[in-house]
């Protein structure tokens, strides 16, 4: 005898057996191919986000290392320049007078002028400054001794051009612009320090 209830089988006989119906081919399914992009997007934007972060982190990183070292290139050129008026202060002390002072600064701007003119750069090796040329201040080369100077002979190149400017605002008073700039990505910065000198001795 057998019983057929269309989802399970019954027969008696010999043996009572009990089978159980395979199911439908409708109800086997995969991943479709919607389900598998959206699951392939959530997962490029999963780790793309963090990719992108450390990419970002990186790159101003270099922009705080590159600024930083234009701040110290820049506070040097105005270091040198207040160092040449008091050079020029201690030379007329030295070779006495009776206006020392007046005499040292009319030195000191004497100096200036020829060897800046419009505007000019500074060698430490040198200790001098040297007026730029019609094309503008030269990039700075690092030396193999970690010193930054307009010698190219050794070291390496630097993106960073240095730029001294000497502006009368007064007979007594010499702004100093020393501007240095540079590009990263093809993205330009700069950096300017002024600083304002007088004949204070």
């Amino acid at each position: 005898m057998t019983l057929d209830t269309g989802n399970w089988k019954l027969e008696t006989g010999k043996s009572l057996s009990i089978s159980s119906p395979q199911p439908p081919s409708s109800r086997i399914q995969g991943f479709t191919l919607v389900e598998a992009m959206i699951a392939v997007t959530i997962l490029t934007f999963a780790v793309a986000g963090p990719l992108f972060s450390a990419s970002r982190a990186i790159i101003a990183a270099q922009t705080a290392r590159d600024q930083l070292t234009a701040s110290y290139l820049a506070q040097e050129g105005i270091e040198y320049v207040r160092a040449m008026r008091d050079n020029e202060y201690l030379a007329a002390y030295r070779a006495g007078g009776t206006n020392v002072s007046s005499t040292a600064w009319n030195n000191f701007l004497n100096t200036i002028t020829t060897s800046c003119g419009t505007s000019c750069q500074f060698d430490p090796t040198d200790n001098s400054l040297i007026a730029c040329s019609g094309g503008g201040c030269s990039s700075l080369w690092l030396s193999s001794s970690n010193v930054y100077t307009q010698k190219q002979t050794s070291g390496a190149a630097t993106p960073f051009t240095r730029t001294i400017q000497a502006v009368a605002v007064s007979t007594n008073d010499e702004r100093i612009v020393s501007t240095v700039s540079w590009s990263f990505h093809e993205i330009p910065y700069s950096v300017t320090i002024t600083d304002h000198l007088t004949p204070w001795q």
